[in-house]
């Protein structure tokens, strides 16, 4: 469904882009069907246990490298990563290039091409999960970051590259959403305060929740 008013693309920080509806419903529902492909065992979808015992409320699963706090692996429970779709390659690409390319701003690859995403993270919100204020600096690489929001919105919080405390800004990232952080907001603090229920739309093939797709760059040797 088209919205009566159209939400217009935003430059909510230096470096970070917000493009609404980025993704076209027949992509949201392909990609539907491949996280439900992913997300099967083995090495699949779990909750990740933090170092102080925590566990994790939204359910991950890791394509190329399996991010575990605060390092990348090649196996999880014994068996290996899978693999690093073509299909987000191509998407990380757009991204970047739809992001960046006409403004040619913020040191960027102005086409997209020269981004090679290896890692992506997949997570799952229900209605209770939350993420709390992080910086996604275990990469050795800061090429941008390119974050696809499919399902219910998420009230995602873009904070500064200082510390979790104030400034920061609260969006709401509906289903199709793309957001790209990089160049001077490539550390910044981010998180998902909460997910309004009820709220993704029809055609998807996902009734409730939030499925949440970001590429990076991990700059950790291949092979």
């Amino acid at each position: 469904m088209t919205a009566l008013i159209p939400r217009p693309r935003s430059r909510p920080a230096d470096g970070v882009v917000h493009i609404p509806g980025w993704l076209e419903t027949a992509r949201q529902a392909e990609l539907v069907e491949e996280c439900r492909r992913w997300a099967r065992p083995p090495a699949g979808m779990r909750h990740i246990r933090l170092p102080g015992g925590g566990v994790m409320s939204v359910r991950t699963v890791c394509l190329g490298w399996h991010w575990e706090p605060y390092r990348y692996v090649r196996e999880v429970d014994g068996e290996p990563v899978k693999p690093f779709p073509p299909l987000l390659t191509e998407l990380g690409r757009r991204a970047v290039a739809d992001a960046y390319g006409k403004e040619g701003q913020d040191g960027q690859d102005g086409q997209g091409g020269g981004y090679a995403p290896d890692v992506a993270l997949v997570n799952f919100y229900d209605d209770t999960a939350k993420m709390g204020l992080h910086q996604d600096r275990d990469e050795r690489s800061m090429a941008p970051v390119v974050s696809l929001s499919i399902g219910d919105t998420g009230v995602f919080r873009l904070g500064n590259t200082d510390n979790r405390g104030r400034p920061w800004t609260d969006l709401q990232l509906e289903s199709g959403d793309l957001l790209v952080f990089g160049g001077p907001s490539r550390l910044v603090y981010h998180g998902v305060t909460k997910i309004l229920p009820g709220t993704g739309p029809a055609g998807i093939g996902l009734d409730a929740g939030r499925l949440n797709i970001t590429l990076r760059e991990s700059g950790l040797p291949h092979g």
